[in-house]
């Protein structure tokens, strides 16, 4: 077992392994459809990711920096794999998460993206969350 403390001092015991969402779902089903992200001792993580010694936890949601910034670093990923698989052979600059949101450059080589294939990228995005 492993010693999980909350930022208001109190602490649980989990198994070791146990994940953010795991934590998230055994306060409130609520909380764990909200949250985005957790802290594990300083260091985020993401909420499928194993913690497996004690730890100081805090949990990010929406209105918070670290899980704004957790959610637009996850979304431009999911944006490269998106292209990638529409597009073979794309090739990829930089991707960040910025203050309001993320970019990906990119080069996609022969293939040309116009403003109409964003549906088309959306619901790939989509797809990928899905499994």
């Amino acid at each position: 077992m492993i010693k999980i403390t909350f930022p208001d001092g109190s602490v649980r015991e989990y198994n070791e392994g146990v994940t953010g969402l795991q934590i998230a779902e055994s306060i409130s089903s609520r909380l764990a459809q909200e949250v985005l992200a957790c802290g594990v001792n300083g260091e985020i993580y993401d909420l499928g990711r194993p913690i497996n010694e004690d730890a100081e936890f805090v949990l990010y949601k929406w209105e918070d920096e670290q899980g704004k910034h957790a959610f637009w670093h996850t979304s431009a990923h999911l944006l490269a794999e998106a292209l990638q698989e529409l597009y073979p052979g794309i090739q990829f600059g930089i991707g960040p998460a910025i203050e309001n949101g993320f970019y990906y450059d990119v080069d996609p080589g022969e293939a040309v993206i116009k403003e109409s294939d964003l549906p088309a990228i959306e619901a790939k995005m989509a797809e990928l969350v899905a499994k």
